[in-house]
């Protein structure tokens, strides 16, 4: 693993709503980004924080988290409230594709992305707790994220991973032969190979991770992995983890009443797909909490976060090599 070095601040855009917590870029480098009044945002002219325009795009009606733009303009959302949408940039419409897996309502579902054959994979982070109690479900390590996928003119999702620590974020390899994912609670990301003889596996990709990562978004087919790291590693948990059951809910119910305030930190890695590392950026200290997601554009690192009421414009190191 790489040194971490100095992520670089270049600014502060205020978006107008609380909780970017998922950021992708556009085809001409604009930033879509959901917040947690419903509302869909597209920002335009980063590079001048004087000219920003903040558009709302569509509003979903309950809380978006992972967004994924399609070919044909439309774009994916992962609902914590809703389920998985279809959102029409165009006409504002908003469709639900799935609200219900094998007859259980779909809740808290987190991450998403859409492979060439219209193949749509996302990501449930946990059955227990809701979004807004996602802090308890990583005190308590309850194991219950999930990996679905939606065929194309398919009703319903089938469920292809079960038993996750907090499922997150999505990427696919730049052949597509396999999709990296994040498990929060675990600290790791794994792949899930959707090729090959081992299709339909999953194994390790990178563990011990540095921090807790959260949303992943791909740079082009020919770019890194960007991880956004959401909070520092922090031993105490991994003690906590490997209590019993009856503790580690106690422990949550007690987390999930109490205050909380995101550590002070801003973390993102860049990935390749052999799992290596060629970033590790953290800015301890940071004004800038809890940093969700991560992409590029305009030749600038922009991070969202599900606790701010802005995105951050970070310098872009490079990643070759």
């Amino acid at each position: 693993m790489d040194r971490p070095t100095a992520l670089v601040p270049l600014g502060y855009v205020g978006i107008g709503g609380r909780g970017p917590e998922d950021v992708v870029v556009d085809r001409r480098g604009r930033v879509l980004t959901g917040v947690e009044d419903g509302r869909i945002l597209r920002v335009d002219g980063l590079a001048d924080p004087a000219r920003t325009r903040v558009e709302v795009l569509a509003v979903t009606g309950g809380r978006p988290l992972g967004l994924e733009l399609l070919p044909d303009g439309d774009l994916l959302v992962c609902d914590a409230q809703r389920g998985l949408l279809r959102v029409g940039l165009e006409d504002r419409t908003v469709r639900v594709l799935a609200d219900s897996v094998a007859g259980e309502p779909l809740r808290f579902c987190s991450n998403v992305v859409a492979v060439s054959d219209g193949t749509v994979y996302f990501t449930v982070s946990s059955r227990r707790y809701p979004f807004e109690a996602w802090i308890g479900d990583i005190v308590e390590h309850t194991g219950t994220g999930r990996l679905l996928r939606l065929a194309p003119g398919a009703d319903a999702p089938e469920v292809l991973l079960d038993g996750l620590r907090f499922a997150n974020g999505l990427a696919p390899a730049k052949d597509e032969s396999f999709l990296v994912l994040a498990e929060t609670g675990a600290r790791r990301l794994i792949r899930y190979r959707l090729t090959g003889p081992r299709a339909d596996c999953a194994e390790p990709f990178l563990e011990n991770l540095p921090g807790m990562p959260d949303n992943l978004w791909r740079q082009g087919p020919e770019g890194p992995i960007w991880v956004a790291l959401a909070g520092p590693h922090v031993p105490a948990l991994d003690l906590l983890h490997r209590a019993a059951p009856p503790v580690r809910r106690a422990a949550a119910r007690l987390t999930v009443r109490a205050p909380y305030r995101p550590a002070a930190m801003a973390g993102v890695l860049a990935v390749d797909d052999d799992g290596h590392i060629r970033r590790h950026l953290v800015r301890h200290r940071s004004g800038f909490r809890m940093s969700t997601s991560a992409c590029v554009a305009d030749g600038r690192l922009v991070l969202g976060s599900v606790w701010e009421r802005g995105i951050a414009v970070c310098e872009l190191p490079d990643v070759a090599g």
